[in-house]
């Protein structure tokens, strides 16, 4: 045989050192891989969990509680969390348009400590979101129009009764559906006066839409315009 030229063996070489790493580096990873699941992953010191379990600790007090909490804390009637904004009952069937305004008590600053909205800003919510499902507020005695009348996406809010009426909680339980209270803050925002009501968002604007009831629970038909929202006739 011919030998090869010189530059032929200057090829040879490096592809023989090319394959010897490659076969070498497959090698030290099949021994670190080996290494690796033969011993534990752990690298630095490790201690035990000195905090106490979080849901034990959370059982232990409990077995310390009374088996009933009503004698403590009183009928629901009497909680200041219970307690829900009056609304007199409707007399006329009308509808009227509300803008829920709202004014800043504070203002608003940066980071950089500059001014964004002053104290004072008046700006109508309705510009930047909006109330996918309406409100029915009713009176604990118009419940059972309420929940003919709300869909299932709406929310059923309930306003003061009389002494004897039950309690958002208990008349959610016997109806099954959720019943909220109607807060004093809701009934200024939303310029609530009567009950029943029921609000949607129409625009950038509140329809609210008055209810007259019967004593048994049916709206009558007839409707009255109060004098001062009259239109003169053409």
């Amino acid at each position: 045989m011919r030998p090869l030229p010189p530059q032929h063996d200057h090829a040879r070489a490096v592809a023989l050192f090319q394959a010897a790493t490659i076969a070498s580096l497959v090698l030290a990873s099949a021994l670190l891989g080996a290494t690796a699941k033969a011993e534990t992953s752990t690298i630095g010191r490790t201690w035990p969990i000195a905090e106490p379990d979080a849901l034990a600790e959370i059982e232990a007090r409990t077995t310390r509680l009374p088996s009933d909490m009503r004698a403590q804390f009183g009928p629901r009637s009497r909680w200041s969390a219970m307690k829900a904004a009056s609304l007199a009952p409707a007399t006329v069937n009308r509808t009227r348009n509300v803008v829920p305004f709202y004014t800043l008590d504070t203002e608003i600053r940066l980071p950089d400590g500059k001014v964004l909205y002053p104290r004072g800003f008046t700006f109508n919510p309705l510009d930047y979101v909006t109330l996918p499902q309406r409100l029915v507020v009713v009176r604990p005695r118009d419940l059972a129009w309420a929940l003919q009348t709300a869909r299932l996406t709406d929310f059923i809010l309930l306003a003061a009764g009389d002494a004897r009426d039950e309690d958002a909680i208990t008349l959610s339980e016997r109806t099954g559906r959720p019943i909220f209270i109607l807060e004093e803050r809701v009934k200024q925002r939303l310029g609530l006066t009567v009950a029943p009501v029921v609000v949607r968002q129409q625009g950038k604007r509140l329809e609210l839409t008055e209810v007259r009831l019967d004593r048994r629970g049916n709206r009558k038909d007839a409707t009255t315009t109060p004098a001062s929202e009259r239109r003169p006739q053409p």
